[in-house]
């Protein structure tokens, strides 16, 4: 088990230096090209398109510590790494964008080594580099935008490489990489309230890895947990898709209500319906009170993946039901909310975690409730933020009551119920430091169900705190 104190002061002395060497060459030549991210210039020429073009850029240095309870293994790691993009000007509408991912592992612990008691791996730290090759510390690049775009006053079309935010494919950027998807994209502003998105995906590349994949190929990088009859999930890389088509419909009601629809089809794997209504009212100048549902639906599509079931994603016989619910109020500086969830016993909720985070109220950063049906969860947060809006801090407290271990018709990755404690600091800083953000996140997790003596059970999941401490500069 490492010896914290040095072992932090090490890791803080390597971490402030990298930063300190980041920004330094960034400020040199990056920082005085800096410029909104969606604004696209018009162009005339082919030499307008590049002059006229916009550079972004974002540096992030990440130092990550879990302690599990004793007995079982600890894990560290530091990465420094960034992105770089560039997007042209547009002539006659059409412009390209490019960019890319670099990372680099400073220090860490091997990650490659497993728990000697329980025999696990480790499940936190590898995410911040190669979840397929926890022994790569140099080939951690990847291109992650490649596209063409069209845009007019109502419409934009998006071809290739890119990142999109939908309810459960999105960037979940809580490491150094986010998730990326190949396909064609397209917004549609149906008027001045009215939004319509949707298109084509035939390529993924999750958060935390390197390569891209064919949509079926994506689902299982990450562990797949267990069949509903106990058996070792068989799906990765046995699943027949030829990609996934996505529909969503946003409109605001007047100054109180907002509804957004989403439809994801996964051919020949399963169907996602979502659907979510929001309502909010200002009290006074100072208060504002908001509540909201959100609706998920989902059943098999074919095979759900693969005619033998022992290496199906979404077995043919379930279908899943999840609702979620908050309610909120705003006072001054301080945002109150209070969510509850509830996942029927009808079945498993399951969405690639590949692909994105789940949307539901009481989500709560470095935990999900995906795998599981017959789910209660609970959750409670205070966000506080300064009159400057530099200093921001939020704390959130969960019970999540998930089935039995042993019920893994309902618990896919045999996960007990636990209780979750998190606090999240940020500040942004001002002056010759503008575009420098330090966040530190206080992940605890206790246990509430049962895990029978088996320590696998255990590590990584619950008994455990878990440090976060996070530096981006964005230019």
């Amino acid at each position: 088990m490492p010896h914290y104190p040095a072992l932090v002061l090490n890791l803080m002395r390597r971490y402030f230096f990298w930063l300190l060497l980041f920004t330094v060459r960034s400020g040199a030549g990056l920082f005085a090209q800096a410029a909104p991210a969606d604004t696209v210039q018009s162009a005339s020429t082919l030499r307008e398109i590049f002059s006229k073009g916009i550079h972004a850029g974002h540096f992030r240095s990440f130092l990550m510590i879990t302690d599990n309870e004793p007995g079982l293994s600890d894990y560290y790691a530091l990465a420094a790494g960034g992105d770089l993009h560039f997007q042209s000007a547009a002539l006659e509408g059409f412009s390209f964008g490019i960019g890319g991912n670099f990372n680099f592992n400073l220090a860490s612990s091997d990650l490659s080594k497993k728990d000697p008691l329980s025999g696990a791996a480790n499940r936190y730290e590898l995410g911040l580099f190669d979840v397929e090759n926890p022994t790569n510390k140099t080939d951690l690049d990847r291109m992650d935008e490649f596209k063409i775009r069209y845009q007019n006053s109502r419409l934009i079309i998006s071809l290739g490489k890119q990142g999109i935010q939908t309810p459960f494919i999105n960037f979940q950027d809580g490491r150094m990489r986010p998730t990326a998807v190949n396909g064609l994209w397209n917004e549609i502003r149906l008027s001045k309230n009215a939004l319509l998105t949707g298109g084509w995906l035939w390529g993924i590349s999750p958060r935390s890895t390197v390569r891209w994949y064919k949509i079926g190929a994506s689902i299982g990088v990450y562990p797949s947990g267990l069949n509903p009859d106990g058996s070792a999930s068989g799906y990765p890389q046995h699943l027949q898709t030829k990609g996934i088509a996505l529909l969503g419909f946003k409109k605001s009601f007047g100054k109180n209500w907002n509804l957004q629809i989403w439809d994801q089809y996964v051919d020949h794997i399963f169907n996602t319906f979502f659907a979510q209504t929001e309502w909010n009212t200002t009290l006074n100048n100072t208060s504002e009170l908001r509540a909201g549902l959100q609706s998920t639906i989902q059943h098999p599509l074919a095979e759900g993946g693969n005619p033998e079931l022992d290496k199906t994603y979404f077995p043919v016989n379930q279908h899943a039901l999840v609702v979620s619910s908050m309610v909120g109020f705003k006072h001054h500086r301080f945002d109150y909310q209070i969510a509850y969830t509830r996942a029927a016993d009808e079945g498993r909720f399951l969405m690639p975690r590949e692909w994105g985070r789940e949307p539901f109220y009481t989500f709560m950063a470095r935990e999900r409730m995906e795998g599981s049906g017959n789910v209660h969860a609970v959750t409670v947060r205070v966000n506080w933020q300064s009159k400057s809006k530099q200093w921001k801090t939020g704390v959130a407290y969960g019970h999540f009551y998930l089935p039995d271990v042993k019920d893994v018709a309902m618990n896919k990755y045999a996960f007990p119920a636990f209780r979750q404690f998190n606090a999240d600091f940020r500040y942004a800083f001002g002056g010759i430091f503008k575009g420098l953000h330090a966040q530190f996140l206080y992940v605890w997790k206790g246990q509430i169900g049962e895990t029978y003596g088996n320590n696998r059970l255990v590590i990584n999941r619950v008994n455990m705190s878990h440090f976060n401490l996070i530096l981006n500069y964005f230019y």
